[in-house]
């Protein structure tokens, strides 16, 4: 199948892309052919944020977004920061990033359903359940187009199953989210990632809940730092109150600490349990569960962003703002200049195959997104040194510099290289889940729906089979038992036998913590069949 544009992923900087084509083609009377491809069973199967929305892009890109009928229900009303020791809390200045005065609780799930419609009102063609899983290639090495993964090909390859499908594009747009399979390629290939700080990564986990009316304050924002992280690991909560009594509560564990025995999916559920959040919870019911991997790196570790016959958009690239604790806005932002950029390529030179579209990157170079993402860019680094010290510098990089310090601060190490032996390190102790407030990752998991066809070649492959035993467990304690928030690696031990590496690929929730954080980055995590992994509402 041939267009002028795929655009691989149904995120909000996949669709932004996908709309703004489309718009532009109207606007100048010309035609342009755009597909898009989401590997979740439909559009936000696969999406979970916060997530508070700042609707500037959306403002630019669809104006009369209320008379459409977005999903923006909830106006975003009281802001708390709160430091939380382990009994106490202590209500902090709301640093200016997270004022949310104008922004909206949502459900970006929901809203990139919304999304979705809008894009295929304007022409677009959406193939949910399709996963791209190749990149394919001109002769002369530009991006082609890609292909998507074979269906019903046996665990061990004895059942061929039915080929997938060669897209062919003059421009292909890599909306995969963050740690994307094919941009992994993508850097490789193109050397994208040259001269760019490595990235640096959150696991964020999130819960949603049906509380009490009387417990419920629609608008109501709340953010934590301190416990249940020590001062060395960077880490934070977010507590959301959306419309019908829905309470949303996460917690995102940078992916640079150090010791193996921390585990996210504990620390947020010990987390719960603190005497300033447990109440709200009182006689709620927990109704979905989810988990992903966020770039937090931010400019300095944002890649090349153009190469031949492709861009990069949206959290695959790494633009979001973390001290807002935001990357809706920035995506679609990053999707609409790309889709501007690619677009006027295309009506330069219409046949025009594998070209590269620069002007993308001049285009946010000169842009408010540029100058956003460039005023916190010592934020997230100076967490190195320790919580309060970061507090410290950011209060003086923000008030006293206003994010126009004469120096950059950079990211030295990758997240695979953090981890101390497990030698060097305390087992932490974690409190057995009660089943009404603190859950175990089993339960979690299956209200994520999460769900793969067993009968296929597994999507999560080991590099050298003998590494789990020889190096993590041996060296780190096995960290993947731990690391992982959906319980996919166990160290399994049968009698006299060796201990083994056992892969439970069904409960993967597509988070892509473990192709990040493995210490010898032995664990390549590939995409599954096409609508496979989790099914998540209204998250």
């Amino acid at each position: 199948m041939e267009y002028d544009v795929v655009v691989i992923g149904g995120g909000p900087s996949g669709l932004s892309a996908a709309i703004r084509l489309k718009q532009l083609a109207a606007e100048k009377g010309q035609e342009i052919s755009v597909c898009l491809l989401e590997k979740g069973s439909e559009i936000g199967a696969h999406i979970l944020s916060g997530a508070v929305l700042e609707p500037r892009t959306l403002n630019e890109l669809i104006p009369d977004w209320k008379a459409k009928g977005a999903p923006l229900n909830t106006p975003a009303g009281t802001d708390r920061f709160l430091y939380l020791t382990e009994t106490e809390s202590i209500q902090l200045p709301t640093p200016p990033q997270m004022n949310n005065h104008g922004n909206y609780i949502i459900s970006l799930g929901n809203f990139c359903r919304w999304l979705g419609q809008q894009a295929e009102e304007v022409g677009v063609e959406i193939y949910p359940g399709f996963a791209a899983a190749e990149v394919l290639y001109h002769a002369d090495g530009s991006v082609k187009g890609v292909a998507t993964g074979n269906v019903g090909t046996g665990k061990n390859g004895e059942e061929e199953g039915e080929p997938g499908i060669e897209l062919w594009a003059k421009q292909t747009v890599f909306a995969e989210g963050c740690r994307g399979s094919l941009t992994k390629e993508l850097f490789e290939r193109f050397k994208l990632r040259n001269g760019a700080d490595p990235q640096t990564y959150g696991l964020g986990i999130k819960e949603l809940w049906e509380v009490k009316p009387e417990l419920h304050e629609a608008g109501k924002i709340t953010h934590t730092a301190g416990w249940p992280m020590d001062q060395k690991t960077y880490g934070g909560s977010f507590l959301y109150h959306l419309e019908n009594n829905q309470v949303v509560v996460g917690f995102v564990v940078g992916l640079d600490y150090e010791n193996p025995y921390l585990s996210p999916y504990e620390e947020f559920q010990r987390f719960k349990t603190h005497p300033a959040i447990k109440g709200v919870f009182e006689g709620g019911r927990r109704l979905s569960y989810g988990a992903r991997a966020i770039s937090e790196g931010g400019l300095q570790s944002l890649p090349k962003l153009t190469f031949a016959g492709g861009v990069l958009v949206g959290d695959t690239a790494g633009f979001l703002n973390v001290p807002k604790i935001k990357g809706t806005h920035t995506a679609m932002k990053s999707g609409m200049l790309a889709a501007e950029a690619v677009f006027a390529l295309l009506a330069a030179n219409p046949e025009a195959q594998g070209a590269e579209a620069v002007a993308y990157t001049d285009a946010f170079k000169q842009s408010w997104l540029h100058d956003e993402l460039h005023s916190v860019r010592n934020i997230r680094p100076s967490f190195r040194w320790g919580l309060w010290p970061a507090m410290i510098y950011s209060a003086l990089d923000t008030y006293l510099f206003r994010g126009r310090a004469p120096w950059t601060l950079r990211h030295l190490h990758h997240d695979h290289q953090t981890l101390r032996p497990a030698d060097e390190c305390s087992p932490i102790n974690y409190p057995k889940p009660d089943g009404v407030l603190t859950f175990d990752r089993l339960s979690s998991v299956f209200i994520s729906n999460t769900n793969h066809s067993e009968d296929q070649p597994p999507h999560l492959r080991l590099r050298d089979a003998a590494v789990p035993i020889t190096l993590n467990l041996a060296k780190y304690a096995a960290p993947e038992q731990r690391y992982c928030p959906a319980g996919v690696y166990e160290i399994v031990k049968e009698g006299a036998a060796e201990p083994r590496l056992q892969i439970n690929a069904q409960n993967c929730v597509h988070c892509k913590t473990c192709d990040i954080k493995d210490p010898s980055q032995n664990i390549n995590w590939t995409t599954p069949e096409g609508g496979g992994g989790p099914n998540y509402p209204n998250m």
